[in-house]
């Protein structure tokens, strides 16, 4: 559509024209939120392509303001990954040198270069799909910084590939504030509903910013204006009414009946209607197959090869993939040009619009015709030697099977390119597409291996089948196959909550398996999920046959029996057994304080859960520190990997467990929050969603926070007897119990918690730290059977001093206090607070600390009872426990203590660093010069001084006044 054919457009065209000027203005002018979101949604032919082009044109009348980065998805194209995120990006990177490139690329070069096509795809490595995605987008945000502002515009988004439309609907969160203007252009009724709603809702947080065009078809008059602008003045109401009414107002389609009418010398009288309609038929994308079969078989056979590239061709091209000489490819294309179904640009070809492309491609109705295209077009990629065998799957896809094994062979290298890119999706459609050629049967096992390892974790059901049945095939696997593909399937099953199914494979392999590491590699593995299951009927002879391994492998320090001896130190942690030989055993699994070689997070023979295992035993053995340094060493290395998926969402989970653990509240629900929206992406029920969802709810618990913690319980179906297969973290039945309790469902609490000791005791778990579930029960009986309650209280204490941490004895102490008789109170609370302040768990230490004043203020011991409440307001301050700090200071105020003491001060309120930024801003410094002064960036005097306004209740107006009234700080 040219300028003229815009009819009742104005408003969107100046729209986008403004938007980019506001850019450009506000750039300029150093705002530091100048990002913009453009949608234009509307029907195919609704004018879409024709706005992004008036926008682009704009753009490119003052190039040196901003640079443009343009695609286009095609739907044929929409099968290749990362068509669209290598078409906005690669002609502006390709023209830097590549030292350049790696600059800015930064530490995620090898990783978005393959996908970006600017190097080949290493086969033998795959790549991360979240890390991939993570480096486009740290990519196309160091071009906005560097380079910016930019306009991004992509065109028929509803065709984009599955990649890069994952990729920018969990990038345009990020633009708001970098110099970017993204406009996207997308039929809204082809679009994945999903997708549209993620589109719709950024524009709502764009604010102003943000603007959706709906498209609408034109009105009568507009269509009267538009025939009576090229055929004349004189057009008659009804030719020009009929117009309107057989387009149905779809601005392309008037344009080319327009045309038409133009070309064939029609008069717009309406005597000619006949022959309008007869046109209309012929027009546009109407009827396609019709129009080429007119313009005969050379010109049909050389569209249909064009639809089938789906890329500007040039008659060389063209002329070897439609199958015919050069002279008439030649004579063809310019029928087809002629026609308008083509368009040159320079000595390129290409559809005039996207509905032609589609609707050619639609027409070949013959299999054996498209099969043959497509196999002339994957021969002549092949033989470019562009974008590999991953650029031509494409096309191979679609041949017809044929028994070929060379196809097989083909399909097989794309996938493992696939795999290069981050693309498994594709991966999976090259070797699904291979089992249907099929495969030779010496070769099916493999492809089948190959398939259930593309998508692991992906697709745990197709990961468990195509393992399942290659395991099945004969003639079989190779022997090193063989034994990853009965560790990923027993992987895959535990990640699908079938712990119970990958426990008996790998015990029924390992029965076949003759001595050695492989053997012993195998044994780990049956072992790592039988400990992994929560109700083993066989728990306790497990850790028998368990400890029998280890003695066997005592002395050794090779990786399988490294292995063992970090399980042996996870089940002797969760059966409550000696924390130092637990300690001492998962030692043995770390050498300088990291996992010991061959245990590395990233090794992918034994996989990361056994380093997961030793974090675990000293996460409940009181060695926070050592847990706190695995796991950020594991972030590290699953960055450094790209493994920016699940891999790195327990990573976080873990360190947020640990900051939990350390009584960090704030920090640990702050951790937290991005992991779970990154839980909830791989899907209901995963084990990382579990695990989080239920530390967000023991934060909240401790917050007191009620409410938040058992609607978030609700939304995510933690509930009385729902829960996985496999243990979480924290016990899921034991942190239900306390919600049930809290909510004054007793009963029920009591119910469940009899229900789930019976099923740990049987299992031999024993550990009161990770499940307080004995004392939980014996708070719960307090008040109806409060004998019992004693019992079981002195129960748990016996069980935790069987442990022997700190953190047990003092928790158990703790409950024990709260059931115990009167005289007894106060010495167990004594010996509570004495035990958690040896421990690294600061809020049940305040929490004892507070409940042990409130005992020595109703006992009359008023002196000692301040001492204790103010030590555990102070710790609960710190770890962010608002019910208990407000506990803590109704009892300090039931003591006497005078109000002055009790309101926030600086003194008393802030960390050091707190106070200091705070003193220096009062002083009328600024952000900058208190940072030097503090050696911290601006960013982190933002944050502290945030903390310092929510905690005193004042502003920076207010400040100066607020730290003289405190007699606690030093006046300069």
């Amino acid at each position: 559509m040219d300028e003229r054919q815009l009819y009742e457009r104005e408003e969107p065209i100046g729209l986008g024209v403004r938007a980019l000027q506001r850019l450009r203005a506000d750039v300029a002018a150093g705002d530091t939120s100048p990002g913009g979101l453009l949608l234009y949604r509307g029907a195919a032919g609704f004018g879409k392509t024709s706005l992004l082009g008036r926008l682009r044109a704009a753009a490119n009348a003052d190039r040196g303001s901003q640079i443009l980065l343009f695609a286009r998805a095609t739907e044929q194209q929409r099968g290749a990954p990362f068509h669209v995120a290598r078409s906005l990006l690669q002609p502006t990177l390709a023209k830097m040198q590549e030292a350049e490139r790696r600059e800015m690329f930064g530490g995620w070069y090898d990783i978005a270069a393959p996908a970006l096509g600017l190097t080949p795809a290493d086969a033998g490595n795959p790549a991360d799909p979240t890390g991939v995605q993570e480096a486009l987008s740290w990519v196309m945000t160091q071009l906005a910084v560097r380079q910016g502002p930019l306009l991004v515009v992509v065109d028929d988004l509803h065709w984009a590939d599955p990649e890069s439309g994952q990729w920018l609907a969990g990038y345009l969160g990020q633009i708001q504030h970098l110099p970017m203007l993204v406009s996207l252009a997308y039929r809204s009724d082809e679009l994945a509903p999903a997708m549209d709603d993620v589109l719709l809702r950024e524009v709502r947080e764009m604010g102003t910013r943000g603007h959706v065009v709906e498209l609408q078809k034109l009105s009568p008059n507009a269509v009267e204006a538009m025939v009576r602008g090229r055929l004349g003045e004189d057009a008659d109401d009804v030719f020009c009414r009929t117009c309107w009414s057989i387009t149905n107002g779809n601005p392309f389609f008037v344009t080319s009946l327009i045309d038409r009418l133009s070309e064939q010398g029609v008069a717009p009288v309406e005597e000619n209607q006949d022959q309008l309609r007869a046109l209309a038929a012929l027009s546009g994308a109407r009827d396609i197959g019709r129009r080429l079969e007119r313009l005969g078989t050379d010109v049909q056979r050389t569209a249909f090869a064009a639809a089938v590239l789906d890329t500007p061709f040039d008659l060389e091209l063209i002329s070897r993939v439609a199958g015919l000489p050069f002279n008439q490819a030649q004579t063809a294309v310019e029928k087809l040009t002629g026609d308008q179904i083509l368009v040159r640009s320079g000595h390129e070809f290409h559809f005039s619009h996207p509905t032609v492309a589609s609707a050619v491609y639609q027409s070949i109705t013959f299999p054996a015709m498209r099969t043959s295209i497509h196999s002339k077009a994957a021969d002549e990629v092949i033989a470019s030697g562009r974008g590999g065998m991953a650029a031509a799957s494409r096309h191979l896809i679609e041949l017809y099977p044929d028994d070929n094994p060379a196809v097989v062979q083909q399909l097989r290298q794309a996938a493992h390119e696939h795999l290069a890119m981050g693309a498994p999706d594709a991966a999976k459609r090259c070797l699904e597409r291979a089992l249907r050629e099929p495969p030779a049967d010496e070769d099916l096992a493999e492809v089948r291996y190959e398939l259930g390892c593309a998508v692991m974790l992906r697709d745990p059901d197709l990961t468990v089948r195509q393992l399942q049945l290659a395991l099945d095939e004969l003639p079989g696997l190779e022997p090193e196959h063989r034994l990853n593909a009965v560790l990923r399937l027993g992987q895959a099953l535990t990640h699908s909550n079938r712990v119970t199914e990958a426990v008996e494979l790998t015990r029924d392999e390992v029965a076949r398996m003759t001595d050695g590491p492989a053997k012993t590699r195998l044994q780990a593995a049956s072992f790592m999920w039988r400990l992994l299951r929560r109700n083993d009927p066989d728990g306790k002879e497990t850790s028998r046959q368990l400890a029998l391994l280890v003695e066997q492998q005592r002395g050794r320090t090779d990786p399988e029996a490294r292995s063992v001896q970090v399980l042996r130190a996870r089940d002797l942690t969760l059966r409550g057994e000696s924390s130092s030989e637990a300690l001492a055993f998962a030692d043995l699994g770390t050498e300088g304080g990291r996992p010991a070689e061959g245990l590395g997070w990233t090794n992918q023979v034994l996989g990361f859960e056994v380093p997961v295992m030793l974090g675990v035993a000293y996460i409940y053995n009181d060695r926070l520190d050592r847990a706190r340094n695995l796991f950020v060493d594991a972030a590290y290395e699953f960055e450094l990997m790209g493994w920016s998926g699940g891999h790195l969402g327990f990573a976080n989970f873990f360190q947020a467990l640990v900051m939990f653990r350390q009584g960090k509240l704030e920090d640990a629900e702050k951790a937290l929050k991005p992991t779970l929206r990154k839980a909830r992406g791989l899907g209901p029920n995963n084990p990382l969603l579990w695990d989080v969802v239920a530390v967000l709810c023991d934060i909240r618990l401790a917050q007191g926070r009620l409410d938040e913690a058992a609607k978030l319980a609700e939304e995510h179906g933690i509930r009385p007897g729902q829960y996985p297969p496999a243990a979480v973290l924290p016990d899921a039945p034991a942190l239900v119990a306390r919600l049930l309790l809290a909510q004054g469902r007793t009963r029920e609490a009591v119910a469940e918690l009899e229900r789930h000791g019976r099923e740990l005791d049987e299992r031999g778990w024993e550990n009161t730290v990770w499940s307080p579930w004995v004392s939980t029960l014996a708070l719960a009986l307090a008040d109806s059977d409060p004998e019992r309650a004693r019992a079981l209280a002195a129960d748990a204490y016996g069980r935790a001093l069987r442990a022997g941490t700190n953190s047990a004895e003092g928790m158990a102490l703790h409950a024990w206090a709260k059931v115990a008789e009167p005289e007894k109170e106060l010495e167990l609370l004594r010996r509570a607070v004495s035990a958690l302040g040896q421990s690294p768990i600061a809020f049940e230490h305040a929490s004892a600390l507070v409940d042990y004043g409130a005992a020595l203020r109703r006992d009359g011991r008023l002196r000692e009872a301040v001492a204790a409440l103010e030590q555990g307001l102070d710790i609960a301050r710190d770890c962010g426990a608002i019910g208990l700090v407000d506990r803590a200071r109704r009892e300090l105020k039931a003591s006497g203590v005078s109000p002055h003491r009790l309101r926030p001060l600086p003194s008393r309120d802030l960390t050091a660093l707190q106070l200091r930024s705070a003193q220096l801003t009062a002083e009328g410094k600024d952000r900058g010069e208190v940072a030097e002064v503090l050696s911290v960036s601006p960013a982190r005097v933002a944050e502290l001084l945030a903390a310092v306004y929510r905690t005193l209740g004042t502003d920076a107006k207010g400040l100066a006044e607020t730290l003289k009234d405190d007699p606690g700080v030093d006046s300069e």
